[in-house]
């Protein structure tokens, strides 16, 4: 056995590929409905493979990222599933905990449990895991425990359960800078502080980002960090703009392929502003990624984590860009479809203009949902299948801009997308702001609400009959979600009455 010091681990909910499908990792933000939480969990996240060491096959990509700098430094550090880390209590000195949604306070969690008023499984499995026997023993023992990630500013909104864990230090922003110095001081034992945010002048440098050493969830691959668009809910635009270097993309392809991995999810904020000129995507970077990343995965799935609407739309207006890349790079062999999340937020350009001025950049914030249903119809007639977002409760909303919204998502109806609400969480330049509620929810919100619903089980009926979970070994899984569609349509309808007194009233 590996005498590991240092190791790096999760709950379930994000030590998982998630049927090799990325969207169904969503299933693990919200509350278990209508069947047991076990059945849940089995479909929002199974168990990865591991090596005989408890060592996953695949691993979420901010835990492959730490592992690698760590490693670098000269650190004996590895990324261990949480079934096995018992197994390192004698070697272990320092546990770090990575996640992107600790508490569920994170979009879209916090929407499901103020719907339902049902802890999401995420929240519980994480707690149940920071609860466990393992992670007690190893407090008794004297590890320093580390958590961090995405989601670690929840950690603030959650001080009884910091103590009862025993936590050491949390830590939030891009740590690769300032990681190895920190687990250093751990490991002498000296005192850490509690709290640490690595700020935009400490973010690293392209020299000091490392390759990752295992594969990643789904074949995720960083190709840039940080956002030109400065949109004020996202803590991403506080960050500088960095492009990943080709030769560095390849060998984090090549990592997973040795590692098994077969599909690739090129990921950034806005994967056409790679190599861009400013918020105008240029053709020439995008098509050297997608032509050398097809030649290394060959028969694999190329997804996109993240584009922006107005990129979108003027990538292909101006270049044919989008249906050049999908048709000769991307949808070839058997892969049929391709996946991405976008952000609607709102349908109101007055609202747009104030929270999120240049998200429509090049084009006037003024027509931004006009250039919200052009994108939408490029990505339907492109089988581009987009999963996106709205945002209720951003700060200065009044009920007109929600009817915009509605009126917006009436504009969507005929092309192919998951369209999911949100409730407002204080992030970025807005974290001082207070959070969306359950009794702020009025009778606009509600029917906004009601659209997405409607459009979306519309919607998720056809991908899954044409694209989506075709493969004979999902067949539980298809009709699992099939299922929960059909139970979730039967809520709705049987909630009719009082849904339309609510909007009524």
């Amino acid at each position: 056995m590996p005498d590991y010091e240092v190791i790096l681990t999760s709950d379930r909910t994000m030590m998982s590929n998630h049927h090799g499908k990325e969207f169904l990792g969503f299933l693990a933000t919200g509350p278990a409905i209508n069947m047991p939480e076990k059945v849940w969990m089995w479909l929002a996240a199974p168990k990865l493979r591991v090596d005989e060491f408890g060592r996953p096959k695949e691993a979420p990509y901010g835990l492959r990222k730490v592992e690698a700098k760590l490693i670098d430094e000269g650190f004996k550090a590895a990324i261990i599933d949480p079934d096995y880390i018992h197994k390192y209590l004698n070697s272990m000195k320092v546990l770090m905990v990575g996640h992107h949604d600790f508490f569920a306070y994170g979009p879209p969690s916090i929407g499901w449990w103020v719907i339902t008023g049902k802890e999401p499984v995420n929240r519980l499995s994480l707690m149940r895991f920071m609860r466990s026997e393992v992670v007690r023993k190893a407090k008794e023992r004297g590890v320093r425990i580390i958590v961090g990630g995405p989601g670690a500013w929840q950690w603030l909104w959650e001080l009884d359960f910091w103590r009862e864990c025993g936590v050491d230090l949390v830590i939030e922003g891009e740590v690769e800078r300032v990681i190895g110095g920190v687990v250093r001081k751990a490991l002498d034992g000296e005192e850490l502080p509690d709290y640490i945010y690595v700020g935009p002048s400490d973010t690293p440098s392209i020299d000091e980002i490392p390759v990752i050493k295992g594969g990643s969830v789904n074949g995720l691959v960083e190709i840039m960090r940080g956002c030109p668009r400065g949109c004020k809910f996202c803590s991403v635009t506080l960050r500088p703009l960095r492009f990943i270097p080709l030769d560095k993309i390849c060998e984090e392809v090549k990592v997973n392929l040795r590692a098994g991995v077969r599909s690739v999810i090129l990921h950034s904020e806005d994967v056409l502003l790679y190599g861009a000129d400013g918020i105008r995507p240029k053709p020439d970077p995008l098509i050297k990624l997608h032509s050398v990343v097809r030649g290394l995965v060959k028969d694999g799935n190329i997804a996109w984590s993240h584009v922006s609407l107005s990129a979108l739309k003027y990538a292909e207006e101006n270049y044919k860009l989008v249906s050049n890349i999908v048709n000769n790079y991307i949808r070839v062999g058997k892969q049929t479809f391709i996946g991405v999340e976008v952000g609607i937020e709102t349908g109101s350009p007055r609202l747009a203009k104030i929270i999120m001025p240049a998200k429509a950049a090049p084009y006037p914030v003024e027509a931004w949902p006009d250039v919200v249903e052009d994108a939408f119809r490029i990505m339907h007639e492109n089988y581009i299948v987009p999963a996106a977002t709205l945002i209720l409760g951003l700060p200065g909303e009044e009920p007109d801009d929600v009817v915009k919204t509605a009126e917006l998502l009436d504009r969507l109806k005929p092309y192919r997308s998951i369209i999911v609400p949100m409730f407002f969480v204080p992030l970025g330049a807005l974290k001082h702001k207070d959070w969306f509620r359950k009794h702020n929810i009025n009778k606009e919100h509600i029917e906004v609400m009601l659209r997405t619903f409607h459009h979306t089980v519309y919607w998720a009926e056809e991908i899954m009959e044409k694209f989506y979970l075709k493969e004979p070994y999902l067949a539980p899984i298809r009709l699992g979600l099939k299922l929960f569609i059909q139970y979730a349509k039967w809520r709705i309808n049987k909630l009719k009455p009082e849904i339309e007194a609510l909007i009524k009233a």
